[in-house]
């Protein structure tokens, strides 16, 4: 069966993985697909969790998350 990219850029991503594992362009694209095939079928609530998890070890910052806070990220101050 024959797959045919013609992006050039999904070629080169493709070009670029392969060489950085060490491994053909079909074996790179195929290990690219079952690994975003496993993580599409995981729960989004364990993928959250992960995340999650990691947010937890971070040290608290001391920011108020509050109505201002977010009216300067939006640029509303």
């Amino acid at each position: 069966m024959t797959l045919n990219i013609r992006s050039a850029e999904v070629a080169s991503l493709a070009r670029e993985l392969a060489t950085i594992k060490g491994t053909t362009i079909t074996e790179a694209v195929a290990e690219a697909l079952r690994r975003e095939l496993k993580q599409s079928k995981r729960p989004l609530r364990d993928r959250l969790r992960s995340i999650q998890a990691e947010i937890a070890t971070l040290p608290p910052t001391g920011l108020q998350a509050d109505k201002a806070f977010f009216d300067e990220l939006s640029g509303d101050a």
